[in-house]
């Protein structure tokens, strides 16, 4: 199983583990699947969707 960590795009996390687009929904990160999901890491569009970090990690590294 792959770790998630903050470091990684959301693409690269979709390519690796595909049902983690739900978990990433559930957290309010809606446009998966836009152009800028290539280039930012996860820890960069938690904090634009005031999101806290630990908790998405946790819910997607379970």
């Amino acid at each position: 199983m792959t770790t998630i960590t903050p470091d990684m795009t959301i693409a690269q996390i979709l390519q690796q583990k595909p049902d983690a687009a739900q978990i990433l929904r559930t957290f309010g990160m809606h446009c998966i699947g836009c152009s800028i999901s290539t280039g930012e890491s996860l820890a960069a569009a938690a904090e634009v969707h005031g999101i806290d970090l630990q908790q998405l990690l946790a819910a997607l590294n379970k």
